[in-house]
């Protein structure tokens, strides 16, 4: 009987140790940098208002953190990821090869992929397509029938109205959501137009590797320290670090349009886009805090046009948009892959 009841004990404490494995009482975010800065503010509110302990947040890239997202629905994966752009049909398929189902989509507002420069230095005014010019790792030649690698070292070589100034972008990696966008919204945009383009793919968005642009990482805060040692330099990121360092950045305009709160908001502004988080059902009832968080981002009183996150840089959604995505989150309405087809 003794035998017996040190058994039972053994396997009671077993099961205990096991269900303690899994869950958490702290929430892990992966995931975007540009979003970082608002995921960053709520985490900190959740923490300070609240017995909950604050969340704890890595800084991976969108991609990055979509990977660790979809890896499966282990405790040691995050439960909730932040992206700059909207989650890719290939993410979505490995989440699903992993279990990772029953996922929502959060919007939070807009962003606008501010081109920047010193604040000391001469602005330029650029296009599309003198940035796609600057950057693509192939470049029409002069009859425009062919592409060639990219020539140009000068922005004066590309348009000589423009400055006998060297073209040096810092710009994000390939695992940013912010780069995917800026591909999206600056070479794709263009080149899908540009038969010569089109002899080679449908969507062009190589990025040259011979110099001119240089991947300065996930923290998007080294490239503001690169750019207020360079005045030539131009770098590239989310909006909310432009009005963050508006002493001593410059945010040039890209087709005539500066990137500003009522531009990035109204779509006037080329490079605008939306950002995201995406939270992870399965694992909602095991992480404490998960819906007080989630409910807390997306209340007025951080999203909304006079909330605490258009303060520090996030533009607001209209008022129906904010809404119908709010009631969407809060009832924790599920993704689907149709969603996805259909921007």
């Amino acid at each position: 009987m003794f035998k017996k009841t040190v058994a039972a004990a053994a396997i009671s404490g077993a099961l205990l140790a096991s269900l303690q494995v899994q869950a958490r009482d702290q929430i892990r975010i992966v995931g975007s940098s540009t979003v970082y800065p608002f995921s960053s503010y709520v985490a900190e509110e959740l923490g300070s208002t609240t017995r909950l302990k604050t969340p704890v947040i890595e800084s991976t890239g969108s991609g990055g953190g979509m990977k660790l997202f979809c890896a499966g629905n282990g405790m040691d994966t995050p439960d909730i990821t932040n992206a700059s752009r909207r989650m890719k049909s290939k993410e979505f398929k490995l989440c699903e090869k992993n279990g990772v189902h029953g996922i929502t989509e959060a919007v939070i507002g807009y962003d606008g992929i501010a081109i920047a420069q010193s604040a000391q230095g001469k602005p330029m005014k650029l296009t599309r397509k003198t940035i796609l010019l600057a950057v693509a790792a192939e470049v029409p030649n002069a009859r425009g029938d062919a592409l060639i690698s990219n020539p140009y070292h000068y922005w004066n070589e590309i348009d000589n109205s423009l400055p006998h100034r060297k073209i040096l972008f810092y710009g994000p990696p390939a695992s940013s959501g912010t780069r995917d966008a800026f591909e999206d919204l600056v070479m794709k945009h263009l080149t899908k137009k540009m038969a010569v383009y089109k002899k080679v793919t449908k969507k062009y968005h190589k990025i040259r590797q011979d110099g001119p642009y240089v991947p300065s990482g996930e923290n998007d805060n080294l490239i503001v320290q690169k750019l207020m040692k360079d005045r030539a330099a131009l770098g590239i990121f989310g909006y909310s670090y432009l009005e963050e360092n508006s002493d001593s950045l410059l945010g040039l305009t890209v087709d005539g349009v500066a990137p500003e709160p009522e531009t990035i908001s109204s779509g006037d502004y080329p490079l605008s886009r939306s950002l995201y988080f995406y939270i992870k059902k399965s694992h909602e009832d095991k992480v404490k805090g998960m819906d007080r968080y989630v409910s807390m981002f997306m209340s007025d009183d951080m999203i909304g046009p006079d909330g605490n996150l258009t303060e520090i840089g996030l533009v607001a959604l209209p008022g129906k948009t904010r809404q119908q995505m709010r009631q969407r989150v809060l009832q924790r309405v599920e993704l689907t892959m149709s969603d996805l087809k259909h921007k």
